[in-house]
């Protein structure tokens, strides 16, 4: 007779081991299947928001526990204009990709979840997944396995709609901190996202829609950051990737549920990826108990809402001339840009970020 608790986790990085430990929880039997061998990396800006910290909290991994440098709120620079506000609540955690995932799969570990790393998954069959050549049962079948998964196709829940494709590169600096603040400067072709991450290292991504655009060549929009990292020496070679804002239909189908990128992604100048990702592992986690995929369905389309909705507001405003006009509006409107930053970090909703917006459209006419 088959183990109705269950779960077969394919993809083992911070979407998959976060749901290996709010499972672990709620007493099913987790295995983990990866076809890497951990730490996983990616390129990300490796900022945690406060409510993505929360929200590790109520998965239950403390974010004390985490490695990383706390950053207390946002910093906006265009040209000379700067804008910044504080999270009203608690703060967020700059840390390493490769650490966060180090922390995860530790606590993964200790909370009693299974693993088979390097080890490659063949598809679906019946109610299970064929792995290296054996068939493997399980009641529940979690797809976790990245924007490019190959659960999404053999689910059939590889119906969706994408907007164009931003290309991002990352390198770690030896520099010492300048800022407590997450800084996003902004040019008229691209922006680079500022995160500190150690005692003496800050990551820098940048990000635009030409992929020849390289860190080497952009920053040199960026003047005032680039004599911040003059004369510190590069820690890492530069890794890229792509960001899109890509929505699916449907992210269950049977015993099949997406989670984290394989269920849809949105664009990185949210900073809401990871965030994301760990609200739907507790939207899950609830669906599994009841035996019901269907309330994740819902709680995933609600989920999304609100992070779709802020990067098509950003990425709107990051257009040129619009871009400047809205600097100049948020720097002599303080309280606008703290309201999107509170509503952005904390637990607003999306038509608490839309009344914010239409406040910061009004002062774009009126400028």
């Amino acid at each position: 007779m088959m183990d109705h608790k269950h779960v077969i986790i394919v993809g083992g990085g911070p979407a998959g081991l976060a749901a290996a430990v709010a499972l672990r929880a709620r007493n099913f039997c987790v295995t983990v299947v990866d076809a890497a061998q951990p730490p996983i990396e990616k390129v990300c800006g490796e900022g945690l928001l406060p409510e993505t910290l929360e929200s590790l909290r109520t998965i239950g991994v403390e974010p004390k526990s985490l490695p990383g440098v706390p950053f207390r709120g946002i910093r906006y620079i265009a040209n000379k204009t700067h804008v910044e506000a504080k999270f009203p609540h608690g703060h967020a955690l700059g840390i390493r990709r490769a650490d966060l995932h180090q922390s995860l799969l530790t606590a993964a570990t200790d909370a009693g979840a299974e693993f088979l790393w390097k080890t490659h998954v063949d598809g679906l069959e019946g109610d299970g997944i064929r792995v290296a050549g054996q068939w493997m049962r399980a009641q529940w079948i979690i797809g976790a396995d990245g924007h490019a998964s190959q659960m999404r196709k053999w689910a059939g829940l590889d119906n969706h709609s994408s907007s164009l494709h931003r290309f991002a590169f990352r390198r770690h600096f030896r520099v010492k901190p300048w800022t407590d603040l997450l800084e996003v400067h902004w040019s008229a072709r691209a922006q680079a996202y500022v995160t500190v991450v150690g005692a003496e290292e800050v990551c820098v991504v940048v990000m635009s829609n030409d992929s020849r655009l390289r860190m080497h060549k952009a920053l040199n929009d960026f003047p005032e950051l680039a004599s911040r990292l003059q004369g510190g020496a590069t820690i890492d070679s530069e890794r890229g990737a792509v960001s899109r804002n890509h929505v699916l239909r449907r992210v269950t189908r049977g015993r099949v549920a997406l989670l984290g990128d394989a269920s849809g992604t949105v664009d990185a100048i949210t900073g809401e990826g990871l965030g994301l990702a760990f609200r739907q592992v507790c939207a899950l986690g609830d669906a599994l108990e009841r035996g019901d995929l269907s309330g994740y369905e819902a709680a995933h389309r609600s989920l999304r809402r609100k992070p779709h909705f802020m990067a098509k507001m950003l990425l709107t405003l990051g257009v040129t001339p619009l871009q400047q006009r809205a600097m100049s509006v948020l720097a002599t409107r303080p309280r606008i840009f703290e309201r999107l930053l509170a509503v952005h970090a904390g637990n607003g909703s999306a038509l608490e970020i839309a009344g914010a917006g239409l406040r910061l459209g009004w002062g774009l006419l009126t400028a």
